[in-house]
Parts: C-alpha cells; structure tokens; sequence
C-alpha cells in the first residue's frame, strides 16, 4: 500500500518530463524563417513556454504578421518538431526517478501537455517512460489549453480520481495557474529561473525555485507524503 494514500500524480511534458524545448525552438525558429522571420531568439520562445503549440502559433500570427493558415503552420510545425524528438529528447534524470518510485508504490500518474497527440506518444515511446505513463491527454483533445484547467481536468477524468487528489508537476507559469484552477496541489520546477517569481507559481504547494538543478525525486516524494491528507 502506498503511503501516499489516494494521491494521484499528473505531470506536465515538455520541460517538466524532458527537456524538449531546445526542440521547440528549433522547429519554431525555422518555421518562423521560411515565413520572412529570420530574428526569432531563445529568449523569445521563452515567452511561450508552456502554452500549446496551437496557441503559440497563434500568437506568432498576430505579432509577427504571419499570413500562412494556422492548419498549414500547425502541419508544419508538428513535422519539424517530431523529427527532433525522435532524434533526441533528454528526459530529466530525478524526473525518471521520481516517475520509477511513483510506478513502485502504485501511484496512478497520468501526462497532460499542450503537446499534439503524437508528439507526446513519439517522446514517452522513444525514451522509455510510456510503459509507466499511460494515461495521457494532449490539449488538442481539451476546449481550452493551459493556462485553462481543462487538460488536469480530464487527466484526473481519465484516471478515475478526485481533482482534489491529484497533484501537478509543471514547469511554466501557465501550467502551475491550470493546476490551481483545477484545484490540485502542485509542484513548481521553473524551466526559466528569472521566471520563478511569476505570481502563478505562488500557488504552488512546493516550489522549486532552482529548477531541475535543484529537483529531487527524493525530495519530492517526501513532500508528497508529508502533504498527503491523513485518511
């Protein structure tokens, strides 16, 4: 039995899970390049680290004129993306750790991520973690994407648990607002540092401000246990 009790853990994907946003940027900055953009930097893709891809798109629109339809550019940015991923995709040391003493204790876990359906398939395949992670819900599946709590919503749906029992691992701002307006507990691991002091991460329950440097699976857990409500 674990000593987690009814405790169920929802994980965010990219930049929580594995380092994919390098990928991310990459795509984007080509995409941007074929469409006349030829300044897109790393500290601008910062800005939409943890909103889906559709909506990153979307924005890209508006503020860099793109006229390309956003089924063209969503086709096109999947492509690029993928064949990254399948190249290389890091997963996050403690984070495997963690994800292997969840599954050891028979903790439900469950991914949502503002990832497209097959980019999350192809990374949890590619390195390993989907014998572990099952449950998984994409937020093209969802009305809404983070920071909209519709994708933990029906994470929690899927697993056939109580929002209220399920706490979030994210690493945007976004994702850590999601969770709270799904009413979960969560764990805030900054993928950007200078971010940490981003009000959305106050309502984290466990915030750890130096990002995967500083994360421990250990740690984690015992947090998790500690907070965990007595039956």
């Amino acid at each position: 039995m674990s000593t987690l009790g009814t405790t169920s853990v929802v994980f965010d994907l990219d930049g929580t899970l594995v380092d994919s946003e390098p990928n991310y940027y990459e795509a984007g900055r080509h995409l941007l390049a074929e469409q006349g953009v030829t300044d897109f930097t790393w500290a601008d893709h910062e800005q939409y680290v943890g909103i889906s891809t559709q909506e990153s798109l979307e924005l890209w629109k508006e503020r860099y004129g793109v006229e390309a339809p956003l089924d063209d550019l969503l086709a096109d940015m999947n492509r690029r993306y993928l064949a990254l991923a399948r190249a290389s995709t890091p997963v996050y040391p403690e984070m495997r750790k963690f994800v292997e003493l969840l599954a050891g204790e028979g903790v439900p876990m469950a991914v949502a991520s503002g990832s497209s359906p097959e980019a999350i398939e192809a990374i949890l395949t590619g390195t390993g973690l989907a014998s572990w992670l099952t449950t998984v819900v994409s937020a093209d599946e969802v009305a809404r994407g983070k920071p909209a709590p519709d994708v933990f919503l029906e994470a929690a749906r899927r697993l056939g648990v109580s929002p209220a029992d399920c706490v979030v691992l994210e690493d945007a701002a976004p994702g850590a607002a999601a969770a709270h307006a799904a009413r979960m507990r969560c764990i805030a691991i900054p993928y950007v540092a200078a971010q940490a002091d981003d009000p959305a991460f106050a309502t984290a329950g466990l915030l750890v401000r130096g990002g995967q440097t500083e994360f421990t699976a250990r740690a984690a857990y015992e947090w998790l246990a500690r907070s965990t409500p007595s039956s």
